[in-house]
């Protein structure tokens, strides 16, 4: 299922904490371009790629007025492990209720290896500097998610 946003719509507001235990919203970023990115889980081959693509482009991404903020369902501890291991210089959101991804339309059904669950389908957003969707990446490369962005 994609989500049902779409690029203009105001971008919905959220609120859960980050890996350090603090609270963000989406009124945090006003005034900037803000790269909202949805992945499936922390440590894995295709997650671990997205985030070290956006690492290794964060100064570039940052010169262009965004700010990178990665959401899954992983716990803030979780989420302490895996920036620490990969140097990442941006916030990830611990959404253990889904309710962020489901406000984006990306906590779905999915299927692998013939079991039916739910979880987040990798999918970006970027929302302008007003609070509308910019951009709606649905099919995301994960070794090359800048050049997707840029």
């Amino acid at each position: 299922m994609a989500s049902t946003l779409n690029i203009g719509d105001k971008a919905p507001n959220f609120k859960a904490k980050n890996e350090a235990g603090e609270a963000l919203s989406l009124g945090d970023f006003k005034g900037k371009k803000l790269v909202l990115y949805f992945y499936p889980k922390d440590d894995t081959p295709g997650c671990t790629a997205e985030a070290c693509n956006l690492r290794d482009n964060y100064k570039t991404l940052l010169k262009n007025g965004y700010a990178i903020l990665g959401v899954s369902p992983d716990t803030a501890t979780k989420h302490q492990k895996f920036i620490a291991k990969y140097e990442l210089p941006f916030s990830l959101l611990a959404d253990e209720d889904h309710a962020v991804s489901e406000a984006y339309g990306t906590w779905a059904e999915k299927s692998m290896y013939g079991k039916t669950y739910m979880g987040i389908v990798r999918t970006t957003f970027v929302i302008d500097e007003k609070g509308k969707i910019e951009n709606i990446i649905e099919k995301v490369d994960t070794k090359n998610h800048t050049a997707q962005l840029l």
